[in-house]
């Protein structure tokens, strides 16, 4: 299936006629993935593109030998746009989790007529190979191409012959080079944590804990400060285990010893994106990362989510090397010697 997607192409119309993404139980967008009975796909109104593609994906044949395999021209928001858990994220995790993604061949600018935005072939299977399971495979030809002789809108360079076979030679011979990268498929995935940090208020009773309306209450009343005693929304029973990274803090309640929840405050929530292939996940990142600096820091394990992302820039940029002094010294010495007498010819005075 080889499909060019209406990338940019809003579907509001058709979403309102569907009562809304809530009215919306379409099994080709609403699924059952990784134990949730309703996983998502459906993306934002203003870009159909990445639903065009789970459409095509609904129908993929499963019950032949070789399966079906989908080619589509995808613009760079496929890539990266939408957060972890909304559907154009979900649309990755789904089509990487399922290890249907085979490369993503990045092809060069203003391949296309009147418009120059970056554009990138997506390849799907659900046959993959033995040699590429478990793996993706990103290729840069960007600079793959010939140019035209004359202009076609923005449009000024095609690919020739020669250059696709360069991609196809590059695809099947699935090595690691300086424009084939090759990523085990949790690499393009991550852990969206919320880090919270307790709401400290003066004059309080730092041995108690409050209930919500009593937290409202506090805040329109007391002043935040770095200081201040933290506020206690919940006191465990005395079998917790303390588990500070996870909010479960022990502390001294009068004589005895405790285990407690500190209301968060809202001011200072943070998110961080934590690689799924993070050595020792979660609690790791927030040792290393979190704690050093702000050491009474804590994440709910219920708020995570997964997401998906994938980055050409961060795989494949080449930072230009810095200018020597000399040069930087020669072409400030130049510009003097152009612009000498200059403020004096503008104002009407001489030349020195």
């Amino acid at each position: 299936m080889l499909s060019n997607p209406p990338y940019g192409k809003s579907w509001k119309s058709d979403l309102e006629r569907m009562g809304g993404k809530k009215g919306m139980k379409d099994p080709r967008f609403v699924i059952e993935h990784a134990e949730d009975p309703e996983f998502s796909l459906l993306t934002r109104s203003s870009d159909g593109q990445m639903l065009f593609l789970a459409n095509m994906l609904s129908k993929m044949k499963q019950d032949t030998k070789l399966g079906s395999r989908i080619a589509e021209v995808h613009n760079g928001s496929s890539l990266f746009t939408g957060d972890a858990g909304q559907g154009e994220s979900n649309i990755r995790r789904w089509i990487i989790e399922n290890d249907w993604l085979e490369p993503i061949v990045a092809l060069p600018l203003n391949m296309f007529y009147n418009t120059g935005i970056a554009t990138y072939i997506w390849v799907l299977t659900n046959r993959k190979p033995a040699h590429r399971r478990g793996r993706v495979q990103l290729i840069d030809a960007t600079q793959w191409f010939r140019p035209l002789r004359k202009n076609l809108g923005k449009k000024n360079c095609e690919l020739s012959d020669e250059d696709i076979q360069r991609i196809c030679d590059t695809f099947f011979a699935f090595e690691e080079t300086e424009q084939s990268k090759i990523f085990p498929n949790a690499a393009f995935g991550y852990w969206k944590v919320t880090v919270e940090r307790p709401l400290r208020l003066n004059d309080i009773d730092p041995e108690r804990a409050y209930k919500p309306a009593e937290i409202r209450k506090l805040k329109d009343n007391h002043e935040r400060t770095e200081d201040a005693a933290p506020v206690i929304r919940k006191i465990h029973k005395k079998a917790t285990v303390a588990d500070p990274p996870r909010g479960l803090f022990e502390t001294t309640l009068g004589s005895r010893s405790a285990v407690v929840e500190y209301e968060p405050d809202s001011d200072l929530r943070d998110t961080e994106q934590v690689p799924l292939l993070e050595e020792g996940g979660i609690d790791a990142f927030m040792h290393r990362e979190v704690l050093p600096y702000a050491g009474e820091a804590w994440y709910s394990p219920d708020s995570v989510k997964t997401g998906y992302e994938v980055s050409f820039t961060r795989h494949f940029y080449k930072p230009k090397p810095l200018r020597s002094l000399d040069e930087i010294r020669a072409d400030i010495l130049a510009l003097e010697e152009e612009t000498e007498g200059l403020l004096g010819e503008i104002i009407g005075g001489e030349k020195p």
